[in-house]
């Protein structure tokens, strides 16, 4: 009773009393009890739960077209799941994220809180389960097998949104840098040893590239999870369910939720498949592991400030040293790479729960969901603080940048066509040993002169920008003026 402390509820287990005030019922009291492991309940999803109730706004509508629900417990059913959609009632969602079941203690959670919203909608009391009833009314034409995995795909595919925005505006960030770094030139580096020249802007548009191959492989395979298997009910025969359900119901949380879902060919393959969680799972994980030698490659180069690479700066974001005063550490591509290194775990989860499955179902797609929205959101996080509190301030070091190309060996690559590999070999060897610069040492062999060296030596050559598309002679010195 509202009045009460408790009210009483009752399943195939015996009774229990359940707060008054709460809108979750006996089987989330259960979960609670069962599965408090993570200490995360499921609402630190909200995209899981807005999905969940999508898919109840959507079956009440089609039970109620279909004539299997009255129109007032399917208006009700609605109005209540609106309001969950709306943001309202999330922290009724209790049970934890991680839990055996395939997830029944996550679709009773959400058929009992939708219930109580419509009752105390309709003036009843919350309980009253005689008026309307979780498991008759809400859970109508539904199973736990089709609900949860059609659920957990909509929240994937709404959280992912954003952090595909991240993505890009990361991409965009590393894009605006190499703009920026456009002739600068810098010793380009193969097994970190020195090579050839390359600019700064070549290396940083080289992120922003990368970046936007895995926007594109993670758009891809988000579209797997855009089938569903609403109307298989327990195991995909559709039972208990009425002819034209699976269309009804598709069509409607299609429109719901603005996504273009389609219903699986085979529900029978589609409630024990979870494949599709493994090829996006591995989508997210590459891009972090992309990300993650994005971010070794910029400590690099922003090593020492005095004994390492010393290219770029990184923006000084905190005190890198209880003892060592002025330390300034790479913080934020740290926090990135750890990031990286728990979505690669997480994949690997996702990887052994989509194995153990069994027969007509699998047990493991808790986990599988909670991996997945961990990752998309660690990631979208982890790009947001690279952009905003490191990429976008990062600073080149000009003069560092050209004292090493000009002592580079790497540089008379660019002249080994006019002076042949023998030559340029020996002079390389020189310049290791003396230090001095390189296009000084081919000028004073007589092999080319100031003006030739320096043609051959300009920014847009040694990079590739105005690249030589014929073959180029080899001078020798008498040929020389």
């Amino acid at each position: 009773m509202e009045s009460a402390k408790t009210r009483t509820e009752s399943d195939s287990l015996g009774s229990r009393e359940i707060p008054a005030d709460a809108y979750w019922g006996i089987h989330t009291l259960r979960a609670q009890e069962n599965f408090d492991i993570t200490k995360r309940p499921i609402s630190v999803y909200p995209e899981l739960v807005t999905a969940l109730a999508m898919v109840k706004q959507a079956a009440a509508r089609a039970n109620r077209d279909l004539g299997v629900l009255d129109a007032t417990r399917a208006d009700l059913i609605d109005r209540a799941a609106q309001r969950i959609i709306d943001g309202e009632f999330h922290e009724e969602f209790t049970v934890g994220v991680i839990q055996g079941g395939a997830g029944t203690s996550t679709n009773m959670c959400a058929n009992e809180v939708i219930t109580n919203v419509a009752l105390e909608m309709a003036g009843r009391e919350k309980g009253d389960y005689a008026y309307l009833s979780p498991n008759d009314h809400t859970n109508r034409s539904q199973s736990t097998n089709d609900v949860y995995p059609t659920a957990v795909k909509i929240g994937i595919l709404l959280a992912h949104v954003s952090q595909l925005e991240e993505l890009d505006e990361l991409r965009k960030a590393f894009a605006r840098k190499g703009d920026e770094f456009h002739d600068l030139l810098k010793v380009g580096r193969t097994q970190l040893q020195d090579a050839v020249p390359m600019t700064l802007g070549q290396e940083f548009h080289g992120f922003a590239h990368t970046l936007s191959e895995d926007w594109h492989r993670q758009t891809d395979n988000s579209n797997l999870l855009l089938e569903i298997n609403m109307g298989a009910t327990a195991i995909g025969t559709g039972i208990n369910v009425t002819r034209g359900y699976a269309e009804s119901v598709r069509a409607h949380l299609s429109e719901i939720s603005a996504l273009p879902l389609r219903t699986a060919r085979d529900l029978i393959e589609a409630t024990s498949d979870t494949g599709a969680f493994m090829s996006f799972s591995s989508s997210i994980k590459r891009t972090a592991m992309k990300l993650s030698k994005i971010c070794n490659d910029l400590r690099l180069l922003s090593s020492g400030p005095q004994a390492g690479f010393g290219e770029i700066n990184l923006p000084a974001m905190q005190a890198g040293s209880s003892i060592m005063p002025a330390k300034v550490n790479p913080v934020i591509p740290e926090v990135v790479n750890q990031v990286a290194f728990a979505v690669a775990g997480s994949d690997t989860t996702v990887t052994m729960a989509v194995e153990s499955g069994q027969l007509q179902l699998n047990a493991f797609e808790p986990v599988i969901a909670h991996s997945l929205f961990q990752s998309i959101i660690w990631m979208r996080q982890a790009m947001r603080t690279l952009r905003v509190n490191c990429v976008d301030g990062i600073t080149a070091n000009t003069e560092r940048l050209g004292a090493m190309v000009g002592q580079s060996v790497g540089v008379i690559t660019a002249l080994t066509p006019f002076i042949g590999y023998s030559s340029a070999a020996a002079l390389a060897k020189t310049a290791l040993l003396t230090g001095r610069d390189v296009a000084d040492l081919v000028v004073d062999a007589g092999l080319m002169d100031r003006a030739q060296v320096e043609k051959q030596l300009r920014p847009e050559r040694l990079s590739g920008l105005e690249p030589a598309t014929t073959a180029i002679p080899v001078i020798s010195p008498e040929d020389l003026p």
